[in-house]
């Protein structure tokens, strides 16, 4: 068996591995690298459920090769939080319950500080197209949508329903 040596930045820290050659890049960060918070959906590309990030750019792990990240600069979900501090869509998505079962939220939160970093104010349709290619199975999409905007500065954490620490949703008035 051959085996091809790679060496990426994932989450600012440097790693490496001897992987085969057909080893796709999602498995490479959930099996050797341990970082599960990117998701496996389908194998095909369509649920967008492994999204990451590959130099700044939005992609689909369970399309690339891990031999293609070679040299990369890699960001999973678990690289968005600053220690304890939710990252601002990680928190959004709380506030707004822009989650159910919670399977396609990593990918979806990848896609969406993609789509900030490009605009950082975009508009509903905006947002709508920008995670098209990102399948929640759970929601009608309001809330993922209302926790990007959110996110970006167009809504605040009072404008929707609040989850609180107790587990009990609260409905709150727009200030």
């Amino acid at each position: 068996m051959t085996t091809q040596h790679v060496r990426l930045t994932v989450n600012g820290e440097v790693r490496e591995a001897d992987v085969e050659p057909r080893l796709l890049l999602v498995h490479l960060l959930r099996d050797v690298f341990l970082l599960t918070g990117t998701h496996i959906g389908c194998d095909t590309s369509n649920c967008g459920a492994c999204t990451i990030h590959v130099n700044g750019q939005s992609a689909k792990s369970c399309t690339m090769l891990a031999v293609q990240a070679d040299g990369a600069e890699i960001r999973t979900i678990e690289g968005m939080a600053d220690g304890a501090t939710l990252h601002p869509l990680q928190q959004a998505f709380w506030d707004q319950h822009g989650l159910q079962c919670g399977f396609c939220t990593p990918g979806m939160i990848m896609q969406a500080a993609w789509l900030l970093d490009q605009n950082e104010k975009p508009s509903e349709a905006e947002i709508r197209h920008g995670i098209s290619g990102n399948l929640c199975r759970c929601t009608g999409y309001v809330n993922i949508v209302k926790a990007i905007q959110q996110a970006s500065g167009q809504l605040g954490t009072g404008d929707s329903a609040r989850v609180e620490a107790a587990g009990t949703v609260e409905a709150t008035a727009a200030s």
